[in-house]
C-alpha cells in the first residue's frame, strides 16, 4: 500500500500513517465477528441503540461502497498494531484521528477494530483464569464512552480511541466501582462514570482488587495503587466539604511533588469530566452542584486546575 496515497485519501498526516505501518508491520490482524452476531455483542458491550445502529450501518461488508481500500488498510493494520501489544499498559493511539463527519465507516473505524479484538481479549483473560463476566464488564466501557462522546457532540473521541486500546489489550479490569490498570509494579486506578464514589464502594472495590491480582497474575509483584487525576488536586479542598466523596477519595493518597504534565491540560480535563464539554463558554456551563460551581468559579477567577499523581500501598 502506498502510504502517501493512504494519507492523502484519508486526509491525515503522513507521519500518522507511517506510525501505523511501523508499529503494525506484517503482524497478524484479527477478523471481525460475523455481522449477524454483532448486535448481541454490541448489547453486551453496553452500546446504546443509537450508536449500535450507526455501527451496523457502517459495517465493513466486503462489497460496502463506504469502505475504500485505504480505510480497509487502516482498519486491518490498526487491529494488528493493538493486538501486537496484547497485555501492554502504555498509552497507544490506534491510528490517526479521522474526519468523522464523512460517515459511519469513518466515525467508527476504531470501534470495528475494538470488536475484532473482543475474542482475543477474552482468550487472553482466560489464560489468566479471569472470569468471562469480568472481561465483559471491563469491555463494556466501550458503550459508556460512545455515549459520553455523543453527549460531547463528538468532542471526546480523540482521547477515548486511545484510552480504549487498553481494554482491547486486556489491560483494564473493572472490579466494582473502580477500574484497574496494572503497570510494572503498580496498579493504576480509574473512576468510570457510574455514580458516586462513596468510601464504602471504593473500599469494597479495592478489597476485590487485592485478591484479584495475586490470583490472576501471581508472577507479578504489585506494591502500590496509583492514580493521576485532577480529582487529586488539593485546590478542591477550598470548595468541597470535608465529608465529600472526592475529598475522602483524595485522603487515601500520598501525593507526589507537582510537575507540569507534558501534553495534558488539567483545565480541559476538568471541563471534560465535570461537564462533558470542552468548548462551551464558562458563562454557559451549568452550576447545579458544588463541584460544577467550583470548576467554573476557579477558572473564571483566572486560576488553573492541576493534574496530580498519588499512591498508597496495596
Amino acid at each position: 500500500m502506498d502510504l502517501d496515497r493512504v494519507a492523502a485519501q484519508l486526509g491525515v498526516p503522513l507521519t500518522e500513517v507511517e506510525r501505523v505501518h511501523l508499529l503494525a508491520g506484517d503482524r497478524p490482524s484479527a477478523p471481525l465477528p460475523d455481522k449477524a452476531d454483532a448486535p448481541a455483542i454490541l448489547d453486551r458491550l453496553a452500546v446504546r441503540p443509537d450508536d449500535a445502529a450507526e455501527i451496523m450501518e457502517g459495517w465493513p461488508d466486503p462489497d460496502s461502497p463506504l469502505w475504500t481500500p485505504e480505510l480497509r488498510w487502516l482498519l486491518d493494520r490498526s487491529i494488528a498494531l493493538v493486538r501486537a501489544d496484547l497485555g501492554g499498559h502504555g498509552w497507544l493511539p490506534p491510528g490517526p484521528e479521522l474526519p468523522r463527519d464523512r460517515g459511519p465507516a469513518w466515525r467508527h473505524l476504531y470501534v470495528y477494530g475494538y470488536l475484532a479484538l473482543v475474542d482475543v481479549v477474552r482468550a487472553f483473560h482466560r489464560e489468566h483464569g479471569i472470569a468471562d463476566a469480568v472481561t465483559w464488564t471491563s469491555l463494556a466501557d466501550l458503550g459508556r464512552n460512545l455515549a459520553i462522546d455523543r453527549r460531547m457532540n463528538r468532542e471526546g473521541w480523540p482521547v477515548m480511541q486511545a484510552w480504549l486500546t487498553l481494554h482491547a489489550r486486556g489491560s483494564i479490569h473493572e472490579l466494582g466501582r473502580l477500574q484497574y490498570h496494572p503497570a510494572d509494579t503498580t496498579i493504576g486506578l480509574h473512576i468510570p462514570e457510574a455514580g458516586p464514589i462513596t468510601p464504602q464502594a471504593v473500599t469494597a472495590s479495592l478489597d476485590e482488587a487485592r485478591a484479584f491480582f495475586p490470583r490472576h497474575f501471581p508472577d507479578r509483584q504489585f506494591t502500590a495503587f496509583t492514580c493521576g487525576s485532577w480529582l487529586l488536586d488539593p485546590q478542591l479542598l477550598e470548595y468541597l466539604p470535608e465529608d465529600s466523596n472526592i475529598v475522602r477519595f483524595q485522603q487515601r493518597f500520598e501525593l507526589e511533588p507537582y510537575e507540569e504534565p507534558e501534553g495534558l491540560d488539567a483545565d480541559v480535563e476538568v471541563l471534560r469530566f465535570v461537564f462533558r464539554s470542552i468548548t462551551t463558554p464558562l458563562d454557559q456551563l451549568p452550576r447545579r452542584t458544588v463541584l460544577e460551581r467550583a470548576a467554573v468559579d476557579h477558572l473564571k477567577a483566572g486560576r488553573h486546575w492541576r493534574w496530580r499523581r498519588g499512591s498508597f500501598p496495596i
